[in-house]
């Protein structure tokens, strides 16, 4: 069961949130991560996407706590769902964020890749796991950008619609949870708003996990493409 709902978008630390949240004890922490190392989890949320009843209990079956699309674009739904769960928008500057987005649009597992009998047996497995995604990632970003998003297309919208999209964004997040069950978090402040807010201590004398969202990205599908191996970002902070 959820204890910790992640409502930021990608590329607002969640990299580093799934590394804090479980070191504070808040882990199996659910991350895009977990579909691209679980190819069977996209028939968890496949359901997203045909108006079907989505058992969350069953999406989220052995993690207590979420970051990251897709678990991210759902936070309303998991808000209701797991009504004691407490809620966390991570945020950036958001023209930061902007270029970090496309550099994943044009990067990440959504990108264009060669036929996928020409890759590694577990790449070709993960991507085409992806592709099985795409209704869920089409959703998502259609969502957050509106009608005009393709996914894998390799681009978002223009910067500033996206800023303010972005923006729009936090602001319904605030305006739909009471203040006792959301904090807004930007991870450049480290672990006291986090623990302070979770009711944990915190970690004596260890520092925040800082991990590069995209860098760890691209480390994983390089591995993926050149060596057919899928290595955790987090197994190192």
């Amino acid at each position: 069961m959820l204890k910790v709902i992640g409502a930021g978008y990608p590329r607002t630390g969640t990299s580093s949130m799934k590394a804090a949240l479980e070191r504070l004890g808040f882990g199996p922490c659910y991350h895009m991560f977990e579909v691209l190392t679980n190819p069977d989890h996209v028939d968890r949320w496949l359901p997203v996407t045909t108006g079907e009843p989505v058992d969350w209990e069953k999406v989220f079956d052995g993690y207590r706590s979420a970051q990251d699309w897709p678990a991210s674009g759902f936070w309303r739904e998991q808000a209701e769902a797991f009504p004691d769960a407490k809620v966390i928008l991570t945020v950036r500057d958001p023209r930061k964020w902007y270029v970090s987005m496309q550099n994943l649009m044009a990067n990440g597992p959504g990108r264009n890749l060669p036929d996928l009998g020409s890759l590694p047996p577990k790449a070709a497995e993960v991507f085409a796991s992806m592709r099985r995604m795409g209704p869920v990632m089409e959703r998502l970003g259609r969502d957050a950008f509106g009608d005009n998003y393709r996914f894998g297309d390799g681009g978002l919208l223009d910067e500033d619609r996206a800023v303010e999209r972005f923006e729009q964004h936090v602001a319904e997040v605030k305006a739909s949870l009471p203040a006792e069950r959301l904090l807004v978090f930007d991870v450049r402040e480290g672990w006291a708003p986090l623990c302070g807010f979770l009711g944990v201590p915190v970690p004596d004398g260890e520092p925040f996990p800082h991990l590069n969202d995209s860098e760890s990205m691209k480390r994983t599908l390089e591995g993926l493409v050149t060596e057919g191996t899928i290595a955790s970002p987090f197994s190192k902070h």
